[in-house]
């Protein structure tokens, strides 16, 4: 990496390896993969169900520990951080989309994306400001009282995008994230991806199998056997 890549690199991969243990022996699911995320990048991650998509980008985003290896967030490394450390920096820094959306069902689409802010020591008034905006932002303006069972699967995953985009994170890591939705949905949502982050600059590092999806981001990074094609 040259001196102006260095400086726009935001996150770094050196090198890690993560395999898991099974009754039938040991699966070695990623093989020693290095990568740089570059700051208001958008990158698919490529590969069939199985590769390691989701297994990378729980790595990247501090959920998992690679067995061999680290990971860099601009210069620092995760190995230097405890697990207390990590959660506040992940709630800092990153943000999840995730293929299930994983809202709390007895909480509002409002509350939903609150729920970070308040997290974080924001205070109700300023979480509920916030929150409210970015809904306006995914076009859920009209719907920020709705329960997710009021929702469609479209709108349930545009919460959790805005949930993702509660606290400015630096990255946002998206594992399938229009997976669980139809064709039309799907591609909706997409464009809302590449929305964000032509607007806010924010840095996308997109899990999936969907080529549309890929074809949309600046970069595609392909996984195959454990190892970066």
């Amino acid at each position: 990496m040259n001196s102006s890549q260095q400086e726009n690199c935001i996150l770094r991969s050196d090198n890690i390896h993560r395999g898991f243990s099974t009754p039938q022996g040991r699966i070695e699911v990623l093989k020693g993969i290095t990568l740089e995320l570059e700051r208001g990048e958008m990158v698919a991650v490529l590969g069939a169900s199985g590769v390691g998509k989701t297994t990378l980008l729980h790595l990247l985003g501090g959920l998992d520990r690679p067995d061999e290896g680290d990971i860099y967030f601009h210069d620092k490394p995760y190995s230097s951080m405890s697990e207390a450390e990590l959660a506040v920096f992940r709630n800092r820094h990153i943000g999840f989309i995730f293929q299930f959306h994983y809202l709390l069902s007895e909480f509002s689409a409002l509350e939903n994306v609150m729920m970070p802010l308040l997290i974080a020591g924001k205070s109700h008034p300023e979480a509920s400001e916030r929150a409210e905006l970015l809904l306006d932002d995914v076009g859920l303006k009209d719907r920020i009282s709705h329960l997710p069972a009021e929702l469609s699967g479209g709108e349930q995953q545009r919460v959790a995008v805005a949930r993702a985009l509660a606290l400015e994170p630096d990255i946002v890591l998206a594992d399938e994230p229009s997976g669980n939705l139809d064709v039309k949905t799907g591609h909706k949502l997409h464009e809302l991806l590449v929305e964000l982050n032509n607007v806010k600059k924010t840095s996308f590092a997109i899990a999936t199998h969907n080529l549309p999806l890929a074809d949309l981001c600046g970069r595609v990074i392909h996984l195959s056997n454990g190892e970066k094609e």
